[in-house]
């Protein structure tokens, strides 16, 4: 989540204090992502600086101090609300990076390691299931932030099944003459670094 839109979303509905920023922002994300006071004001002054919020006193700082948005902020939310964020390439994923290692380090069972990360993720599924059937209920917010959460973990066990079947059909096949791994510009270009 990007600090600053949030800020300018809240700002949005009307003019607000920074620690009345910070609570609703917590609030609003379902209190998952908290937000320290110190890094509210700083993100207000970078926003202020350049020309997207403005404030009630300029030679005031801290909590008397009311802001909101200006015309250029409206346009800038706007804006970063309809573009689509950078999903070109894989993000650095250290779950992914130990199914690699443990697929090459000689004595290692990666079906352990997969099946040790695969139960790992189905107790978290079940605490944010929990959160889901009880706070989330009657929390919008909330019950969107534990909707993504239980989404983006079922995708994680979804992988981790398939890492673990194309894992053992490698080990079951010999290697095909002639066929090598794919090279190094390949992977580069989705982003992948050896």
């Amino acid at each position: 989540m990007s600090v600053p839109y949030a800020l300018l979303a809240l700002l949005s509905e009307g003019p607000k204090y920074g620690l009345q920023l910070q609570q609703e922002f917590e609030a609003g994300t379902g209190e998952v992502w908290p937000l320290n006071v110190g890094q509210v004001y700083k993100t207000l002054g970078r926003l202020e600086r350049d020309g997207l919020a403005e404030s009630d006193d300029a030679g005031q700082d801290g909590p008397q101090k009311r802001y909101r948005i200006t015309a250029d902020g409206r346009q800038a939310l706007s804006a970063w609300l309809r573009t689509p964020p950078d999903l070109t390439s894989p993000p650095r994923d250290e779950l992914v990076m130990k199914v690699l290692v443990a697929a090459r380090v000689p004595g290692t069972d990666a079906h352990e390691v997969i099946l040790a990360h695969r139960l790992y993720l189905l107790e978290l599924m079940q605490q944010w299931t929990r959160l889901k059937e009880g706070e989330a209920r009657d929390d919008l917010g909330l019950a969107l932030v534990v909707d993504a959460e239980l989404f983006r973990l079922d995708a994680v066990i979804r992988w981790l099944d398939a890492a673990d079947v194309r894992l053992a059909r490698a080990a079951a096949e010999p290697p095909k003459p002639g066929s090598a791994p794919v090279p190094a510009p390949q992977l580069r270009r989705l982003g992948v670094r050896r």
